[in-house]
């Protein structure tokens, strides 16, 4: 038998080796297992056949710390695509040219321990372990195990596994959730405020989820103080464009310095770094309560706040009317209203001219709520109940859910009489 084939078949074995041991019996026991597999690993420098290995001189052991020190670059473990470092990449190599004839040991051709004993014998501390178990977490983004609705508007999300069980929410087109299990068919899971289920149909998972989160991942940034000044530029004497309440998120753009330049609906705008909290996030579901409305509100501006919802996530496109294929702030609610027979123009600052200005008090869901710069319109949402607007933010965003109070609104006006 040639050396290399030698070489690859006492792997295998120690690959192949129960390792429950040294989970449970710790230092000794790994190296009493890998001591009983040493002999006749001299025989990787000679020419000898192991079935020629019967005196002593060939069962001496050599030390060797960890049987599973390859570092393996593939899927197939037992496939030895081997892709070894430093002694393991130069030993191979070499053999291969036939300009090594030294390789005198296992742990030589290996290099240092990876596997289990490398674990038991770096002594890590609770705390270290709790630490890389985080790391591992952030690397999804905070979720463990990682889903993706994988549909064109939302996904249901039932109180009970099955389509007769009570709607708790909706899981928009490419949120995120945690997977807390699933039979194949139905999957537990949480998101955002919502817990429930959901058909595995629509719900990628595992690579395929990390594929796409990776595309949908935003950076945001969350106020940390009880209302934060945003600014035009990066600037304590730039123009102070509105206020952002504690708690609000805003998409980054990028991070300058002290500032962090973050996008408000279709602009970019400066906030101080030191008052917001910056990490990566995913979308997540929507509970019922904000798709809902309290009593003694009209059929129509119900039916007005649910027909605005359908078209959540669809694009932003300036100038344009479309609920489908793109529209910017006052075309998404010019499209909204027409469905109902009222006609407006196509500008907020026009828009915020029509109907009766009442106080954001007294608003209920189908008013609109218009935000500016400084104390100039530029901006109009229609408010759903709940705290909430439905507006066309950005083209980053497109149509999307926000709280009223995002940023300062300036005027509120209603155009529905009913």
């Amino acid at each position: 038998m040639k050396r290399k084939e030698l070489c690859y078949l006492l792997i295998f074995v120690m690959l192949c080796h129960p390792l429950q041991a040294l989970a449970t019996e710790g230092q000794e026991t790994v190296q009493s297992v890998l001591d009983e597999m040493t002999a006749g690993v001299d025989l990787l420098g000679t020419d000898i056949d192991i079935a020629d290995a019967s005196g002593p001189q060939h069962t001496e052991a050599k030390g060797i710390e960890n049987a599973s020190g390859q570092e393996i670059d593939g899927q197939d473990a037992a496939g030895l695509d081997v892709e070894g470092q430093g002694a393991a990449e130069q030993g191979i190599a070499d053999e291969e040219t036939g300009e090594n004839g030294n390789v005198t040991s296992i742990r030589d051709a290996l290099g240092d321990p990876v596997g289990v004993a490398s674990i038991v014998e770096a002594g890590n501390t609770r705390e270290e372990y709790a630490q890389a178990f985080e790391d591992a977490r952030n690397a999804n983004w905070g979720y463990t195990n990682l889903g993706i609705a994988n549909v064109e508007n939302n996904l249901n999300v039932r109180a009970i596994p099955g389509e007769d069980g009570k709607l708790v929410g909706k899981l928009p087109k490419d949120a995120a959730c945690e997977v807390l299990e699933s039979d194949g068919e139905w999957a537990h899971i949480q998101s955002g405020k919502v817990d429930g289920y959901v058909s595995c149909e629509y719900l990628l998972t595992g690579v395929q989820a990390k594929h796409r989160a990776e595309e949908l991942v935003t950076t945001i940034a969350t106020v940390t103080t009880d209302s934060l000044k945003v600014r035009a530029e990066a600037s304590t004497d730039s123009e102070v464009i509105t206020m952002v309440p504690n708690g609000e998120q805003l998409e980054v753009a990028a991070s300058e310095g002290d500032w962090v330049r973050v996008y408000l609906d279709d602009e970019e705008v400066f906030v101080f770094a030191e008052y917001v909290q910056v990490d990566a996030r995913l979308n997540t579901a929507i509970t019922m309560t904000e798709l809902l409305y309290g009593q003694g509100v009209s059929d129509v501006r119900v039916d007005l706040c649910q027909y605005a919802k359908e078209f959540l996530g669809n694009p932003y496109v300036w100038g344009g009317t479309s609920l489908t294929n793109g529209a910017d702030c006052s075309g998404f609610v010019l499209s909204i209203y027409k469905k109902y027979g009222v006609s407006l123009p196509h500008s907020s600052r026009a828009q915020a001219n029509c109907g009766t200005r009442i106080t954001l008090a007294e608003a209920q869901p189908g008013d609109l709520i218009f935000y500016g710069k400084g104390q100039t319109i530029n901006h109009v949402a229609i408010y759903i109940g709940g705290g909430q607007v439905i507006h066309a933010s950005s083209p980053k965003t497109g149509i999307r859910i926000s709280n009223a109070t995002y940023r300062t609104p300036l005027k509120v006006v209603r155009i529905l009489q009913v």
